[in-house]
């Protein structure tokens, strides 16, 4: 049985996907699929991988978990599955954290050594979907604002938009943190609203249940939310721009500088990932060590990828 792991990113239509598998869970428990999904990881099946607040000491909260996680996989093989799926983008880390920091994930390779010690080698595969940095960060800063946090002034986005950790530094930790383990990488632009796809490039078991693979879940806030949330909590909403459509908070040159650097992420990704992932596109996987594609051997800025995917 194959153990794949959906890590995320947050932003990146991961509660889409998750609300898939759970409405398809019984067509493809009959394909031979199991999911595991934050209903099952969140409640009480990965507790103590990442040590909690308890009279155990931190090791002991890992050996439980992975006591734990040992029981259910064999249970899962037993059942006869085929493929188990398991989609938690918690497991990277949160964004109220990357927002802090003003880092992407700046902890991923310590937390996922700790899954990899509670998966006790059994993670066959590894998924994770990238977004363009300038819609990443905005989707996380609007929604932390739905969320309760302060509009973050004009510092704080150049901060961000000059943040010098790319997906490039992300992909390097979880390659480090899984050695053996096969990465996936799927751009947002390309995947966000295909769950099927996703799932068929994550088992390689061909077509996938169509039924509810269009239903958008966890869409960011627009901005006449962003205004009347903040409104309603007593601050002010004249910080958010007029209109009704996503903010975009960063200026043109944060723009097109946030755009290049996931340009050269993709180029990085395209040549090969130093033989550490392969990235899949809409033409399928690229392996490890191919060249770019013809009309991506420049690096560089890749305009208007964005457009057609939800925040």
């Amino acid at each position: 049985m194959d153990v794949v792991l959906h890590i995320g990113a947050h932003r990146t239509a991961t509660t889409t996907f998750q609300a898939y598998l759970a409405a398809n869970r019984a067509a493809l428990g009959r394909m031979g699929i199991a999911v595991w999904g934050p209903k099952q990881t969140r409640d009480g099946l990965l507790t103590g991988v990442i040590p909690i607040e308890s009279a155990r000491p931190p090791q002991e909260q890992l050996d439980r978990a992975r006591a734990r996680v040992a029981i259910n996989i064999a249970r899962e093989r037993r059942a006869g599955a085929k493929v188990l799926v398991i989609s938690d983008e918690n497991m990277i880390g949160a964004p109220r954290r990357c927002l802090r920091q003003g880092r992407l994930y700046p902890d991923i390779g310590q937390r996922l050594a700790r899954f990899a010690h509670a998966f006790d080698g059994q993670v066959t595969r590894a998924h994770l979907t990238v977004r363009s940095h300038d819609a990443f960060w905005a989707s996380v800063v609007s929604y932390s604002i739905a969320r309760g946090n302060r509009v973050p002034d004009r510092a704080a986005l150049e901060a961000l938009a000059a943040a010098p950790r790319l997906w490039r530094d992300v992909v390097l930790d979880v390659a480090c943190a899984l050695p053996g383990v096969e990465l996936s990488v799927m751009p947002y632009e390309i995947f966000g609203g295909l769950p099927e796809r996703v799932l068929e490039h994550m088992t390689g078991l061909g077509a996938m249940p169509r039924a509810h693979a269009r239903d958008w879940r966890n869409q960011g806030p627009g901005l006449g939310q962003l205004r009347r949330i903040v409104g309603e909590r007593g601050g002010d909403p004249a910080r958010l721009p007029e209109g009704a459509d996503k903010w975009q908070p960063f200026d043109d040159a944060a723009l097109r500088d946030m755009r290049e650097a996931y340009a050269d992420d993709l180029f990085w990704l395209r040549a090969g990932a130093e033989g550490l992932a392969q990235l899949t596109e809409e033409t399928g996987p690229v392996k490890t060590g191919t060249t770019p594609r013809p009309d991506q051997r420049k690096r560089g800025q890749d305009d208007g990828i964005e457009d057609r995917r939800l925040a």
